[in-house]
């Protein structure tokens, strides 16, 4: 069996891969907005419609959102880098920063966003550092623009829509 390669390696490796820019929203036990930036969210399923987002075990939202009954995915829009930091930081205060709104699901919708996915939690697994959330797609809103994308360690944005 060949060594695994460095993560350093993986990083500059993965950082090729242009991503878009999504925070993950869903609500604490007390009715608590709560979010974190991801770019590891894809479509997984048309049949059913299922979506996946990774979350690093290490995270402060690891547990609640791998538990959590309900989420929502957020995509960002160009010049939505602020938002994507701030949620990214870690800070609890996040939602007192950025405007946002709640859909009739409850769940909290970043205001600008370009897509708004609403999912029922299906499961999550366990891989390395990270597990993978899989939700099936309840419902979502379309916005308009382009969105932010991620490439390279650095944020970019597609030209005029």
């Amino acid at each position: 069996m060949s060594p695994l390669i460095p993560p350093s390696d993986f990083r500059q490796l993965c950082g090729r891969f242009a991503t878009g820019v999504a925070v993950v929203t869903t609500r604490l036990a007390d009715g608590s907005p709560i979010g974190m930036t991801a770019n590891s969210f894809t479509s997984v399923s048309l049949e059913p419609p299922i979506v996946s987002i990774c979350v690093d075990v290490a995270s402060a939202l690891h547990d609640t959102l791998t538990r959590a009954e309900r989420f929502a995915i957020n995509i960002l829009a160009r010049g939505q880098e602020e938002v994507s930091r701030a949620f990214a930081s870690g800070n609890d205060r996040q939602f007192h920063a950025h405007q946002w709104g709640q859909r009739p699901s409850s769940l909290p919708a970043l205001q600008g966003a370009v897509a708004h996915i609403e999912c029922r939690h299906h499961t999550a697994v366990r891989a390395g550092d990270h597990s993978i959330i899989l939700g099936l797609v309840t419902g979502g809103v379309i916005g308009d623009g382009p969105p932010l994308l991620f490439y390279q360690g650095r944020y970019h944005g597609l030209g005029s829509a």
